[in-house]
């Protein structure tokens, strides 16, 4: 009876759930988001063989930089890229670490520095959310973000770490409205999905 009961409570949450979705709009989005990460990766996949290809050798470039740089400069440089509005696209630091010694271990260490990127992030917002006026300026300014993450929580933190929405932009939005900080830990882990998917294809296109 109790299993049955709880069968049929799980049931109806995740009805209500679904009907919450689909009056916000959720799926379309969803849709949506989906659409254009598929784009974005396969034309910068398609873009970057074909400077190599038309325009330069982009694996000696990638191999220059391994060998100009030492892995610390990168990861820092990396490092202020994601806390700050994600200046640099990830996918140019996975390719690079596609032509490291040991490409899956760079793999996750910029996954982590990604993560920690997003957490100081969210601290940041957190700061920001103490003086009104900046508060207010940033929130007309990422204002779309803010009503989405609003509406979906959690699950809109997940598209930020896994799709090429903002990440470092969803995470200030988190600390601004003071987002609930172990669910966005908890959500943001998603990032590491972003990195190992992103690395699949990366790493099979330059090796």
């Amino acid at each position: 009876m109790t299993e049955n009961t709880l069968y049929n409570n799980a049931l109806k949450r995740l009805s209500l759930l679904n009907r919450y979705y689909k009056i916000t709009r959720f799926y379309p989005f969803l849709k949506s988001t989906a659409y254009k990460g598929g784009i974005v990766i396969g034309a910068f996949v398609l873009l970057l063989i074909g400077l190599e290809v038309f325009f330069l050798d982009f694996n000696s470039i990638l191999n220059n930089l391994v060998a100009s740089y030492s892995p610390m400069v990168i990861f820092a440089f990396f490092l202020a890229s994601e806390t700050f509005l994600g200046i640099v696209p990830p996918e140019i630091f996975i390719a690079w670490a596609s032509k490291s010694v040991n490409p899956w271990l760079f793999l996750f260490i910029l996954a982590t520095i990604s993560y920690i990127g997003g957490i100081i992030s969210y601290f940041i917002g957190r700061r920001l959310s103490l003086v009104p006026s900046i508060k207010n300026h940033i929130e007309n300014k990422i204002h779309k973000h803010i009503v989405n993450l609003r509406k979906w929580g959690g699950v809109f933190v997940v598209l930020g770490a896994v799709s090429p929405l903002p990440h470092s932009i969803i995470s200030l939005a988190s600390g601004l409205i003071k987002y609930s900080f172990r669910q966005y830990l908890l959500w943001a882990l998603f990032r590491y999905a972003r990195f190992l998917i992103y690395g699949l294809i990366i790493f099979k296109a330059f090796n």
